[in-house]
């Protein structure tokens, strides 16, 4: 059986795409949520829910651009040059969110300014790694093997619309994670919380959901034709059958785990409606997973390596989860 190695790599970058947006979605939605959270003892709660974790959650977001870099040159040499600007952005929010995730607790005096930085950083990383999704999704020009368009293509109201989108959901994320880690008073304020941003984040995915045929022909071919409207329909219906389910996971109050993991099958359905939507392509409509490809070998070379690294990460990744999971209180950290 020939195994396309092109593929494989494929699937690798995805999968560390959406691993990233798993675990490190509701860490920036909880920085988004911080300013709801004014005082000291709620907002030392939430950052010791994720202090364990967070740091290594941008190790999937390092897979996924050098991984991109590595096995798709040509899509890498194309893409960055479409999004230096906003992942530029994005990836300095991230660097000064990690920088006043470490100095509050430093910084008696200045804690305030940091928690302001942290409650930026994370929204501004979340509103740009959007706006990167919606820039890429909407089709780059091409000039031969090079980026054809100006410095500001990714600019547009569809942009906006999907960073808007990622801010919300992470929110959402970030809201269930707190129902799942917290009790008392914090919990149940964010179970409020929860509905109008789930409202919001269904919203944003049926307003993206209807944008995005019109991007491009393929797109509409491949979601609203016949016979491809047979295999395509069932995940909107179970989008619909999610969110339904969150919803109610949101009105009893001993669901503590299913509404984050309902928000996470949310997005998990998001994540591959977007496959379906720009699969073979690596640059949508443009080129594809093969003609982006590095040589055999180059790809055969950098596997070896992940094929070791990859099981590495993932089992410290869910040990980490393992040893700090249940519940985290001010006092007293997880019990």
């Amino acid at each position: 059986m020939h195994l396309d190695l092109t593929i494989v790599w494929a699937a690798i970058i995805a999968s560390a795409i959406a691993a990233y947006v798993v675990l490190d979605g509701f860490d920036l939605g909880l920085g988004i949520l911080f300013p709801l959270y004014p005082g000291k003892p709620d907002r030392d709660v939430i950052m010791n829910s994720v202090a364990p974790v967070w740091d290594g959650n941008e190790t999937w977001l390092v897979l996924g651009g050098g991984g991109l870099f590595a096995a798709f040159p040509l899509a890498f040499a194309i893409l960055m040059p479409a999004v230096y600007l906003p992942v530029y952005i994005m990836l300095l929010a991230l660097i000064f969110r990690g920088v006043a995730f470490e100095f509050r607790w430093r910084s008696e005096r200045r804690r305030g300014w940091w928690d302001a930085s942290f409650i930026c950083g994370s929204t501004i990383a979340a509103f740009f790694q959007g706006v990167t999704l919606g820039a890429v999704l909407q089709g780059v020009k091409v000039n031969g093997r090079m980026f054809g368009g100006g410095p500001f293509d990714w600019c547009t109201a569809f942009s906006v619309l999907t960073g808007l989108a990622v801010v919300v959901g992470y929110a959402l994320l970030g809201a269930t994670w707190l129902v799942m880690k917290t009790d008392g008073p914090l919990q149940d304020r964010a179970r409020r919380m929860a509905w109008p941003l789930a409202v919001g984040t269904v919203f944003f995915i049926a307003a993206i959901s209807l944008a995005t045929p019109a991007l491009e022909p393929s797109y509409h071919t491949r979601w609203l034709s016949m016979p491809n409207l047979v295999f395509t329909a069932p995940v909107p219906v179970a989008v619909a059958v999610v969110t339904g389910l969150l919803f109610r996971s949101l009105q009893v109050h001993r669901h503590e785990y299913r509404p984050f993991l309902l928000a996470l099958a949310l997005f998990g359905l998001t994540f591959f409606g977007l496959g379906i939507s720009v699969f073979p392509y690596v640059v949508p409509a443009r080129i594809t997973i093969w003609e982006a490809a590095a040589p055999l070998m180059s790809q055969a070379f950098l596997l070896a390596g992940t094929a070791i690294l990859l099981p590495m990460i993932l089992a410290y990744t869910a040990y980490a989860y393992w040893v700090f999971r249940g519940k985290v209180g001010a006092d007293h950290g997880y019990h």
